[in-house]
C-alpha cells in the first residue's frame, strides 16, 4: 500500500497522504517508506500505540530546520560536536486546541564556534528555507534563541 505520494500539478507539487484507521482512535499511514502509528491517550480513548498528531507537528518542525541547520553549517565547514533543538510549544485550552506560540531553542556543543555562523544559518533556516516553519509563522508566533555550549 503506498500512502505517500508527490506529483507536479501546476507548477507546484502535489503531496498526497493516506491514513488508514487500524481501530479505537489508532491510525496508520506510510512516510517515505515508513511505517507510522498515532494514538490518542487512554484517557482519550485510545490505546497509546503510537504519538500524538500534534507534538508530531512540533517534530516536524525541529526536523525541517535542524537538516537546514546541519547543512548550511557544513558549507559553512563549522564543526560542531553535537546540536540539539528545544520545540517549546504553548498549547490553547479551549477548543480546538491549538499551538499559538512556539519558541526554538538551538543548543550547539562545539569549541570555538563562531556565533556569527550559527546565527546566519539557524536565520536562513527560519527565513528561507524551512517550509514547516514558514507554515507555522503563518498561523502563530514563532520566535528562536541560540545556546552554544563550549566544549
Amino acid at each position: 500500500m503506498l500512502t505517500f505520494t508527490v506529483s507536479k500539478e501546476k507548477n507546484m507539487e502535489k503531496v498526497t497522504l493516506q491514513a488508514d484507521w487500524i481501530n479505537g482512535m489508532a491510525f496508520e499511514t506510510e512516510i517515505n517508506g515508513h511505517k507510522l502509528v498515532m494514538d490518542a491517550a487512554e484517557s482519550s480513548g485510545g490505546t497509546n500505540k503510537g504519538p500524538r498528531p500534534k507534538p508530531l507537528m512540533l517534530a516536524a518542525l525541529a526536523g525541517c530546520t535542524g537538516m537546514d541547520v546541519v547543512s548550511i553549517l557544513a558549507k559553512m565547514r563549522v564543526d560542531i560536536k553535537k546540536f540539539r533543538i528545544w520545540v517549546e510549544a504553548q498549547q490553547t485550552e479551549e477548543h480546538p486546541k491549538h499551538y499559538a506560540e512556539i519558541k526554538l531553542i538551538y543548543e550547539f556543543t562545539g569549541k570555538d564556534l563562531p556565533m556569527d555562523k550559527l546565527e546566519k544559518a539557524v536565520s536562513l533556516s527560519e527565513e528561507r528555507y524551512c517550509g514547516v516553519n514558514a507554515v507555522y509563522k503563518k498561523a502563530m508566533k514563532v520566535t528562536y534563541e541560540i545556546r552554544v555550549i563550549k566544549e
